[in-house]
C-alpha cells in the first residue's frame, strides 16, 4: 500500500514537472511564434500563459510595439548639385509575428538597411529647397520606399521624418547673404510704399487745406499745442495766416485802384489837329551861318 502512494506520489511530481516545462507566459506587448519539431505552426500565441509540448516545441516571442529606430546620418549629393548631410528616423512596428520571425532573420537590422539606402535615394531625386521646405512630401516617399519590402516581412512603417539636414558651411553664409539681401529688398519696398501713401494723404490733405483755409489755421494752432507742451522749448508765435491774407487781398485792391484810371486814359482817343485850340506862331527859321572862304594858300 505504501509503494503505491509513493508512486503515485512521483507520478504527480513528473506531471507537475511536465507541465511547468512546458508553461510559458506571454506579455501583453509580445506575441508568441511556436516551432514543433522545427516547423512554425500556423497562427500565433497571445498574451498570458501557454503550454508548450515538452521536448517538441520551441516558442520565440516577437514584440509587437512600435520601434523607434534612428537612421545613421547618411552624406549625399542633392539634384542640384550639393553636398548634404541627412539623418532622419523611423517608425515601425510588427503586424504579423509569424512572418517577421520566418521572413527575415532580424528584422530590426533589415530595416534599418532599407532606410538608409532609402534615405540616399530620395537625397539624389530631390532639390535642396524640397529637403529644406518640402519635407512632408519627402517623408511619405520615404514611408512608401521603405513599407515596400517591409510589408513583405511582416512589418508595418507607421512614420520617417527628416531629423536635420547638415549644409556646406560657404553654402549656409551663401544663404544668409541671400536672406539678407531679401530682407533688405523688402524694408526698402515697404518704406517706399508708406512713402507713396503719405504722399498721397498729404496731396489730399493739401487739397482739403486749399478748399478752406480755415482747416490751415486750425492745424497751426494744433502744432503750437504740440509744441507748447514741451516745457523745455521756447514757443515763437508767427503772424496768424487770415492776417497775412487780410494784407494781400488789400495790397490786390489798391493795385487794382491804381491800374484803373491808368487804363482809362490810354483809352481815351487822341485829339487830331483840326480839333486843337489855335496854334501859336512858330519861332522864324535861323539862316544857316557861311562857312569862311579858304584862302589861297599858294604864293603865286
Amino acid at each position: 500500500m505504501e509503494g503505491t502512494v509513493v508512486a503515485v506520489v512521483v507520478v504527480v511530481l513528473l506531471a507537475l514537472l511536465v507541465l511547468k516545462s512546458g508553461m510559458r507566459v506571454v506579455n501583453q506587448v509580445e506575441r508568441g511564434v511556436v516551432f514543433r519539431w522545427g516547423k512554425a505552426l500556423p497562427g500565433h500565441r497571445q498574451p498570458g500563459i501557454t503550454f508548450l509540448i515538452p521536448f517538441a516545441d520551441r516558442m520565440r516571442k516577437v514584440n509587437v510595439q512600435v520601434v523607434t529606430m534612428p537612421v545613421p546620418t547618411q552624406e549625399g549629393i542633392t539634384k542640384d548639385n550639393v553636398s548634404v548631410k541627412v539623418d532622419a528616423v523611423v517608425y515601425f512596428r510588427v503586424t504579423d509575428p509569424v512572418r517577421a520571425a520566418i521572413e527575415v532573420q532580424d528584422y530590426v537590422f533589415a530595416v534599418g538597411q532599407v532606410a538608409q539606402s532609402s534615405l540616399r535615394s530620395i537625397i539624389g531625386k530631390s532639390d535642396l529647397d524640397d529637403l529644406l521646405s518640402d519635407r512632408e512630401r519627402l517623408h511619405e516617399g520615404l514611408a512608401l520606399m521603405i513599407d515596400s519590402p517591409a510589408a513583405g516581412w511582416g512589418i508595418h512603417i507607421d512614420r520617417v521624418e527628416i531629423k536635420d539636414v547638415q549644409l556646406p558651411e560657404s553654402l549656409k553664409r551663401s544663404m544668409s547673404r541671400q536672406a539678407e539681401a531679401e530682407r533688405e529688398r523688402r524694408a526698402r519696398v515697404i518704406t517706399a510704399d508708406g512713402e507713396f501713401q503719405a504722399a498721397q494723404q498729404l496731396a489730399n490733405a493739401s487739397r482739403i487745406m486749399s478748399d478752406t483755409p480755415e482747416a490751415m489755421q486750425l492745424r497751426l494752432l494744433q502744432t503750437v499745442v504740440e509744441v507748447a507742451a514741451e516745457k523745455n522749448s521756447t514757443l515763437v508765435m508767427p503772424f496768424p495766416v487770415e492776417l497775412l491774407r487780410y494784407f494781400d487781398r488789400a495790397v490786390q485792391k489798391i493795385d487794382s485802384e491804381v491800374r484803373t484810371p491808368q487804363k482809362t486814359q490810354q483809352d481815351q482817343p487822341t485829339p487830331t489837329p483840326t480839333e486843337q485850340g489855335p496854334t501859336e506862331h512858330a519861332p522864324p527859321p535861323v539862316p544857316p551861318t557861311p562857312l569862311p572862304a579858304q584862302e589861297n594858300a599858294d604864293p603865286r
